[in-house]
């Protein structure tokens, strides 16, 4: 297994994971790892550093590196990003990178600008456009929400596609390492849509207790953000999220995962029942 520590010199080059420590980029790089393909993962916490606030940090990272996996933290909508993928993008291809994978958002006009500027880059390109994650409800934002048995957001019951972060990553590989993807959009989405209502109940399903959604006013919901202490700018997207992007222009399924891998993307039930077994939603006793 090939690892950053005697890639450098490698004549096939690098692949930079950014945001490698992510739940999408921590998945893609162990699949990277797996085939043998020399990687460099990339996070402020990483060596070397990577942080998209300081451009100092973005040549050592994108030495010797001929293909780029692209996840912008918090989200690609936030205020700023569009400038930050362009001048990351610039250097990139400067420095010899052939290949960008970027991953994006559905429904996102902003984020629709930050896929410009991959597209426009002069090198093959991949755009991996996801719908909501499954795994918001078992690593990230809404566990806690899981575990209390109460989801709390100021969603209507309008539907969403939910898409398993595994069926990204084995996308977002899949354009990385393999001919064919080039220009390519893949709109990635789970089999069906689900409504948060209907989430709750594939979820009590699977862990074999209650769990129940409640809508909540969205003053409601942007209050408690700001006395969780969250950072400015993720209070701004979880507002913005509920309040644009699930007001329905979502609600349709998409091929993307069939186009890319030939095969069906994860269904809602397989995730649930695979993390309950995982034994995440358990109670302590």
């Amino acid at each position: 297994m090939k690892t950053e520590m005697n890639s450098v010199d490698s004549p096939e080059g690098i692949t930079l994971v950014l945001g490698g420590t992510g739940k999408t980029g921590r998945r893609v790089a162990e699949r990277l790892k797996a085939r043998g393909i020399p990687i460099r993962i990339a996070s402020r916490s990483g060596t070397p550093a990577f942080d998209w606030n300081d451009q100092s940090t973005w040549e050592v990272a994108l030495d010797g590196v001929t293909a780029a996996y692209i996840t912008y933290a918090p989200d690609l909508a936030i205020p700023g990003a569009k400038e930050a993928i362009h001048g990351f993008v610039e250097k990139a291809v400067k420095q010899g990178v052939q290949r960008l994978v970027l991953l994006s958002g559905r429904g996102e006009k902003e984020a629709q600008l930050c896929e410009r500027v991959v597209q426009d880059a002069g090198v093959e390109w991949t755009v991996v456009r996801a719908s909501w994650f499954n795994q918001n409800f078992s690593e990230g934002e809404f566990l806690g929400m899981v575990l209390e048995g109460t989801i709390t957001l100021p969603a209507a019951d309008i539907p969403e596609p939910f898409v398993d972060v595994d069926d990204i990553a084995d996308v977002a590989v899949a354009a990385l390492i393999e001919d064919g993807h080039n220009g390519e959009i893949y709109e990635v989405t789970g089999p069906r849509m689900l409504t948060f209502t209907e989430v709750a109940k594939e979820i009590s399903h699977a862990a074999g207790r209650e769990v129940q959604f409640v809508q909540i006013p969205k003053e409601a919901f942007a209050g408690a953000i700001v006395e969780s202490g969250a950072p400015e700018e993720i209070a701004w997207l979880l507002n913005y999220l509920f309040d644009t992007v699930l007001d329905g222009r979502n609600a349709h399924v998409c091929d993307g995962v069939q186009r890319a891998l030939g095969r069906e993307p994860t269904d809602f039930a397989q995730y649930a029942h695979r993390i309950a077994a995982s034994g995440v939603w358990k109670l302590a006793a």
